[in-house]
């Protein structure tokens, strides 16, 4: 199947999706929320995707906390900010091939099937490097003390990564 991508970041690219949604990744990638699941908790401050609905499917928009207007990090599942900006991510490099907006991006398009096996080596390692995170809130926060470092647990979901450790 073949997506045409037409948004404010984006117009002109398309790709191919060559797996089923959500099916066959990586034997190194098992991220633990999906794309639908991270919108619906609240990520990114509500303003991610905002102008790209079209090329992904409506049902992941359905719940989504979404503010088309301005970032709201009262969406955000835990109420901090946690992210920086677009100009910070393409300063240090981190914007990688066709993804404009970053790892989200890229990771909602390797959801749905699309992929790029340079690109996805270098998203999914750098996924896998994320997890120090999750080891940090697992050696400093008791158990099912989501109060405990709210910033990294709003980082981790942002990375597909589960925060309700």
């Amino acid at each position: 199947m073949l997506i045409k991508v037409h948004d404010k970041m984006q117009k002109g690219y398309s790709y191919i999706l060559t797996e089923q949604e959500g099916q066959n990744f990586a034997p190194n990638f098992k991220p633990e929320l999906t794309p639908k699941q991270m919108l619906e908790l609240g990520v990114f401050e509500g303003h991610y995707l905002t102008d790209c609905q079209k090329e992904f499917p409506k049902n992941w928009f359905t719940k989504a906390k979404i503010d088309i207007e301005k970032p709201n990090i009262g969406l955000n599942y835990f109420k901090i900010k946690s992210r920086q900006s677009l100009q910070i991510w393409q300063k240090n490099g981190w914007i990688i091939g066709p993804d404009v907006r970053g790892w989200f991006q890229w990771y909602c398009r390797y959801y749905l099937g699309r992929r790029l096996p340079e690109i996805d080596r270098i998203q999914i390692s750098r996924w896998n490097a994320f997890r120090r995170h999750q080891v940090q809130i697992l050696r400093n926060c008791p158990p099912n003390k989501i109060e405990c470092r709210p910033r990294q647990r709003q980082a981790l979901l942002q990375w597909a990564y589960n925060p309700f450790i």
